[in-house]
């Protein structure tokens, strides 16, 4: 297991450069783009033919996202520099993600069969509260219950979430036990592994 984590740990050296090279690179297009857009910069200049002919394009899908939203495409650059953004650091978690479960797990083993219990249960809990976070992500996105993509979330956490939400109040329109029970589930978890 050590060469598959020492692996993952050059990629994710490799990665956080890249990244943050591909999200400059990006602002700097969408920087050049916005500025000829607005008549900052002459589009008639050579940076501004450069940036019509050679970048513009490159903001096109995420043009016509936005049209089909009902967005304005001159926010296309801006937006394409924030998924970008927001892309890589999803990728970087992910990979710091796996590396510490590799690691964990890696413990673990190490530990006999009590430890892959530990390994197991910890697995568990993160896995409820994981799925409470997603479970508000649904709600900030328009997602139900009834969607395959957040089904899974409602699945796991209604049990424990429905009788919560009829026993503590919500704070004018935000509903607050979605909060109590992560913390609720972290808590239940730090006791049961100081018992295993």
């Amino acid at each position: 297991m050590r060469p598959l984590i020492e692996g993952l740990a050059v990629l994710l050296a490799v990665v956080r450069p890249l990244v943050l090279g591909v999200a400059v690179v990006t602002g700097l297009g969408a920087l050049a783009s916005w500025a000829t857009a607005t008549r900052r910069l002459s589009p008639f200049s050579g940076l501004g033919r450069l940036t019509r002919q050679k970048i513009d394009p490159l903001f096109e899908p995420a043009e016509k996202r936005l049209l089909m939203a009902g967005g304005q495409p001159a926010h296309a650059p801006w937006w394409t520099l924030a998924a970008v953004v927001v892309g890589g650091l999803l990728l970087i978690s992910a990979l710091q993600f796996v590396i510490r479960q590799l690691l964990m797990a890696d413990a673990a083993a190490a530990g006999g069969v009590r430890g892959i219990v530990r390994l197991l249960v910890a697995w568990s809990f993160s896995v409820v509260q994981f799925a409470i976070i997603a479970r508000v992500i649904s709600s900030w996105v328009g997602g139900s219950r009834y969607k395959k993509l957040w089904r899974w979330a409602f699945v796991i956490t209604d049990p424990f979430m429905e009788p919560l939400r009829r026993i503590i109040p919500t704070i004018g329109p935000i509903d607050v036990s979605p909060l109590v029970a992560y913390f609720g589930v972290g808590l239940l978890k730090g006791l049961v592994l100081n018992v295993i």
